[in-house]
């Protein structure tokens, strides 16, 4: 039986977005308008950018729980360009990352506790079943 880890990360997530999108869950109406952190100049270019976070979320917990949102704004964080003085670091935006983890919340793929987010057995279940199915399939 596999597991997150004997997988690609960049297949396992474009696999569990897709599973994510064909599940209910919900998308947030400002999606489509906003930048995913003060550091990037523009909007996600992908329609199914909030599908993939959502997927690269529930990895991260998978494999680093238990997490919280400030955590993971500083790890989908980026360097800030700047003309005249050296680029920094900036944080990605919090409301993204907390608006997917009431998404995972909600089907019960993550759960809340006192030091932060960590994966359920139904979350672990389906990210286990997502591995086992690109193994099968390569």
């Amino acid at each position: 039986m596999a597991n997150v880890l004997d997988v690609d990360a960049s297949e396992f997530i474009q696999r569990a977005s897709e599973k994510l999108k064909g599940s209910n869950v919900p998308k947030p109406s400002y999606m489509d308008y906003v930048k995913s952190g003060a550091g990037k100049e523009r909007i996600p270019a992908s329609p199914d950018f909030w599908y993939v976070r959502c997927a690269s979320i529930l990895r991260q917990v998978y494999l680093n729980g238990p997490l919280g949102v400030s955590a993971l704004r500083t790890r989908y964080g980026n360097r800030k360009r700047h003309v005249v003085h050296r680029h920094h670091h900036m944080k990605a935006g919090g409301s993204i990352i907390k608006d997917a983890f009431d998404a995972l919340e909600k089907l019960g793929y993550v759960k809340k506790t006192s030091k932060g987010r960590i994966i359920t057995p139904q979350g672990k279940s389906f990210a286990d079943k997502v591995s086992n199915e690109i193994i099968k399939g390569a």
